[in-house]
């Protein structure tokens, strides 16, 4: 599983994850038309490798053009929303980018006694603040990450100037924001080091602390505006793979017998979507004699109650019973086999202490059968075999083990 670890030691703001991300391998080329794909013409993106405290660095600014720079004045968040919502974004990410810019709409409603959708951002309101949230939460997905977690965040101390006078640091806004997120207080960070735009997507994107267990595959270095002497003003990436010890899980579970089996399917697609790792379903015996269906869902406990909130929206449930406890997991790695006569399947493979397993990844499988007019079991069994001659021969070059490593694995 491809995960990602965010270490704010020095804040985070939306310029610094943008920037971490193509330190640690997103295509630059990618995030130059990303203003396009948005319809802000004349954006453009300035990519460079800079230093902070002689730490090298990637630094991401968007400039606009001359005649756009009242866009710098700010919007109300329902442009903003609207904007995202119309920009033909995968669902996800605008999903995402969406509860982000609600996020920061709540919080400072809260600070200025207005609703959210009223609120007129001037800190994180700008068409660059469009292009940092969509890109942070489109660029973790392009990185093929799967899960984000974080460590603690540091806030900075001193005063802020903002449109309104000075405030205290963390400013009121970025404190409701960043509410039940772990706080590092200590270190030398000065004034402002997390913004509101960076705290909303902490809140969207992480699954909450980095589990015990994992390998660490490449680490980005985003760089802030400031460079101050004394510490890297720097937003650190680590890209990683889960190691064995896959650490705590929540396991839920009911009981339907009124759900058509014809259901189990847009549910199942419904819990998958919103966090879960597994899901599986057995016939059982209810209440009465009845025959009902035993629906089991193990999930990350950060995405429990997402999971829950999906499993009561799409069955006919009435309750969950819930279990913590802990897994372990093999080690994983993933590949692709080119088969003869065409069609590409992507391999897992798992680092079994009686033997290394292979097995073929089931999409992949099926359209590379309707395409090679063969029976799918046979297809699948042909591109195992490959995959065990090419990790017995010590090819290792064939084995991905990139950014995009099991991105469509759960």
């Amino acid at each position: 599983m491809r995960i990602a670890i965010l270490d704010p030691f020095a804040g985070i703001a939306g310029d610094m994850l943008l920037g971490a991300q193509v330190d640690a391998g997103l295509d630059p080329d990618w995030l130059r038309a990303l203003p396009a794909r948005l319809g802000f013409a004349g954006v453009t993106v300035q990519i460079e490798r800079t230093e902070r405290c002689s730490l090298a660095c990637t630094k991401v600014e968007f400039r606009m053009p001359e005649s756009g720079d009242d866009a710098r004045h700010g919007r109300h968040i329902g442009e903003l929303i609207g904007l995202v919502q119309a920009a033909g974004l995968p669902n996800s990410v605008r999903d995402g980018a969406v509860r982000a810019f609600r996020l920061v709409g709540e919080a400072e409603g809260r600070v200025h006694g207005t609703t959210a959708e009223r609120v007129h951002l001037h800190e994180v309101g700008a068409v660059d603040a469009v292009l940092d949230i969509v890109g942070g939460v489109w660029g973790m997905q392009t990185l093929g990450v799967e899960a984000v977690y974080h460590l603690p965040v540091a806030v900075g101390s001193g005063w802020v100037d903002a449109a309104h006078g000075r405030l205290p640091v963390p400013a009121p806004a970025t404190a409701l924001l960043l509410e039940g997120i772990e706080i590092r207080s200590d270190g030398p960070v000065e004034g402002e080091a997390t913004t509101p735009t960076g705290a909303a997507l902490l809140r969207v994107l992480s699954d909450g602390p980095a589990p015990t267990g994992w390998r660490l595959q490449a680490t980005g270095w985003g760089a802030g505006t400031r460079d101050p002497a004394r510490y890297p003003n720097a937003l650190r990436l680590m890209l990683a793979n889960l190691a064995s010890e896959a650490g705590l899980v929540e396991v839920l579970s009911t009981d339907v017998d009124d759900l058509p089996p014809e259901y189990l399917e847009p549910l199942r697609a419904a819990l998958f979507a919103t966090g879960a790792l597994e899901c599986v379903v057995w016939p059982t015996q209810g209440k009465k004699g009845r025959v009902a269906l035993r629906i089991e869902v193990v999930t990350p406990p950060s995405r429990a109650d997402d999971v829950i909130a999906a499993l009561f929206a799409n069955s006919t449930t009435g309750g969950v019973r819930r279990t913590l406890t802990r897994r372990s997991t093999l080690a994983r790695q993933q590949t692709e086999v080119e088969l003869a006569g065409g069609g590409r399947v992507r391999i897992k493979v798992w680092e079994n202490p009686a033997g290394t397993r292979f097995k073929a990844e089931f999409d992949d499988v099926v359209r590379a059968a309707n395409r090679l007019e063969r029976p799918a079991l046979e297809v699948a069994r042909d591109a195992e075999t490959l995959a065990r001659e090419v990790w017995n021969n010590g090819t290792g070059e064939q084995w991905d083990n990139g950014p995009n490593a099991g991105a469509e694995e759960k």
